[in-house]
């Protein structure tokens, strides 16, 4: 069965439209489901800049649907993945709010540090979204959210998970295996995997502060001494510091 939004059965007028280049102002005729067009006048291939690709984020038929994806495409479909991550955890968790909040802080984070460390953003924020997945299983299975079980039952969880939202074979091993030892690095490791970590240590240390002050100068040491990439040590500065001078003159 074809997809409905595909079938010109289904189709209105306005399902053709004509577009300028963007290189040369030509027309081009755009069907709705064409993906690009090349203009025959300068050469240009163009995007469909009508054509809503949201459904390309998660279902593992997109290329058959809509040919071979270009580029830019290809960028927004990783963009819509990791929004599509956000969602599954969301379902995952169900009214677990804490862990909710915690797996959208790392991601929140995350992204911050991947700017500036130059990191796969779609990689980085899947991972972080589905880092603690293995907690509901590691409770269930031995009663406990010690790391290493979380570290043991998460990757099945997250390969389900992206594999149902359609993710590529490397996206999908990267992600399961920085789950599978987000808590305890490598001697060397992906940029990645340590923008994951950076982001998930900041959440951890101001979640624990929430439970009595800590030492202003130890925390200082420890952010000096733990942390993975310069940009997650200095928004640790500036997140857990902060805070802790703030309690200080409440």
């Amino acid at each position: 069965m074809r997809c409905p939004g595909q079938d010109s059965r289904y189709w209105k007028p306005e399902a053709v439209y004509n577009v300028p280049c963007a290189k040369c102002g030509s027309l081009l005729e755009f069907f709705k489901d064409e993906p690009t067009r090349r203009c025959k006048k300068c050469g240009h291939k163009m995007v469909n800049p009508k054509m809503d690709f949201g459904c390309a984020a998660y279902c593992k038929y997109a290329e058959q649907c809509l040919g071979d994806l270009p580029p830019e495409l290809i960028a927004q479909k990783k963009d819509l993945l990791k929004d599509r991550v956000a969602i599954e955890m969301k379902h995952f968790f169900k009214q677990d709010f804490k862990r909710i909040g915690h797996a959208t802080k790392v991601a929140r984070h995350a992204e911050q540090i991947a700017k500036e460390e130059k990191g796969d953003a779609a990689i980085v924020l899947s991972a972080a979204y589905l880092h603690d997945i293995g907690i509901k299983e590691a409770e269930s299975r031995y009663q406990s959210t010690e790391p290493k079980y979380q570290e043991e039952l998460g990757p099945p969880i997250a390969r389900d998970i992206l594999t149902k939202l359609g993710a590529t074979p490397g996206l999908i091993d990267e992600v399961c295996d920085i789950i599978g030892h987000h808590h305890h690095p490598r001697p060397e490791e992906t940029t990645n995997f340590k923008i994951v970590y950076d982001a998930d240590m900041i959440v951890n240390l101001e979640e624990g502060m929430g439970n009595g002050s800590r030492d202003p100068e130890k925390l200082k040491a420890l952010i000096e001494k733990s942390f993975l990439t310069e940009t997650g040590r200095q928004l640790a500065r500036k997140t857990l510091l902060a805070a802790e001078g703030k309690e200080k003159s409440a």
